[in-house]
């Protein structure tokens, strides 16, 4: 698949996908399941209730959370599949130890998402990364591919327009 987007497409995306916020409430259902209602700033103590409630509400807007009715917030078939993006985002980075050999989990998916943008522009397409080396670029087809594969069946979250608010 060799779907490009504009600069900002890209922008917006990397952005959101790489909010820490979104990274923690995504990664933490797809570990340990569905949330319960009023239990999100206890399982998230290290994220402020303005965090919380921004990354609830987006996840939500993406169609990546839904409410279960007694189960709390769990994530969706493209919520699932975003998890699975971190997950392969996150062995890379550790396998190549950046942005450092010690470092969170959000961090890695940053760096990761840093490092596939340009690839994803029609002005950078064929380009290497600047920021790669030693080889290690090959490793990241796989998450890139998963990243272009998710963003296509996700085009809300590319566009430059906000999405609709969940009631």
């Amino acid at each position: 698949m060799s779907t490009l987007y504009s600069s900002a497409e890209v922008h917006r995306a990397v952005e959101l996908l790489a909010s820490r916020p979104l990274v923690r409430l995504v990664t933490e259902i797809d570990d340990n399941g569905a949330i319960p209602p009023r239990r999100l700033a206890g399982i998230l103590p290290d994220l402020s209730t303005h965090q919380l409630r921004s990354a609830s509400d987006t996840a939500r807007a993406y169609g990546l959370v839904r409410v279960a009715p007694g189960g709390g917030l769990q994530l969706t078939d493209d919520g699932m599949e975003l998890a699975d993006l971190y997950d392969a985002m996150a062995r890379w980075a550790r396998r190549h130890a950046v942005p450092d050999p010690i470092c969170e989990f959000s961090s890695r998916i940053r760096h990761v998402l840093d490092l596939l943008a340009p690839s994803l522009t029609a002005e950078r397409a064929d380009a290497p990364s600047p920021l790669i080396g030693d080889g290690a670029e090959a490793g990241l087809a796989r998450p890139r591919t998963l990243l272009i594969q998710w963003l296509a069946d996700n085009p809300q979250v590319a566009t430059v327009s906000e999405p609709e608010p969940v009631a």
